[in-house]
């Protein structure tokens, strides 16, 4: 076994690796948790106390 082998397995194993990372995020299965977790920037967040400049530690 030889460089070029070795080689030849890396692609194989990153050409694998690169087909199931793309399986799993676009599977049906999660498409809704996706959809989800893109609106968040757009949601009102009340859970956040006000800024408050005052209450700085000196």
């Amino acid at each position: 076994m030889d460089i070029n082998d070795v080689r030849g397995l890396g692609s194989i194993f990153a050409l694998i690796a690169f087909s199931a990372i793309l399986w799993w995020a676009y599977g049906s299965s999660r498409k809704k948790r996706f959809d989800d977790d893109a609106q968040i920037p757009f949601h009102d967040n009340n859970e956040m106390p006000a800024h408050d400049d005052n209450d700085r530690s000196k």
